[in-house]
């Protein structure tokens, strides 16, 4: 079973952010609430958390992508 890393929700007027920092690599152990990815807006940085304990599967967006609100950024196992 997998859990997705979402884009969460930003704000009722920003609807997309850029992947700036993935602060775990792929196959690394996490716990729910690590650090895994951060991602900026035009206002502000919002440092994203795993959701679930497991290993880091996939990480699906890049740093420097451009993201829209609700995309996979990535998936723990």
């Amino acid at each position: 079973m997998t859990t997705p890393i979402l884009v969460p929700q930003l704000g009722n007027e920003i609807t997309e952010a850029e992947v700036t920092e993935w602060v775990a690599a792929e196959g690394d152990t996490v716990k729910t609430g690590d650090l895994v990815v951060v991602i900026t807006t035009t206002k502000m940085a919002i440092e994203i958390e795993a959701p679930a304990d497991g290993t880091l599967k996939t990480i699906a967006i890049p740093e420097g992508d451009i993201v829209e609100v609700g995309v996979t950024l990535g998936e723990i196992a």
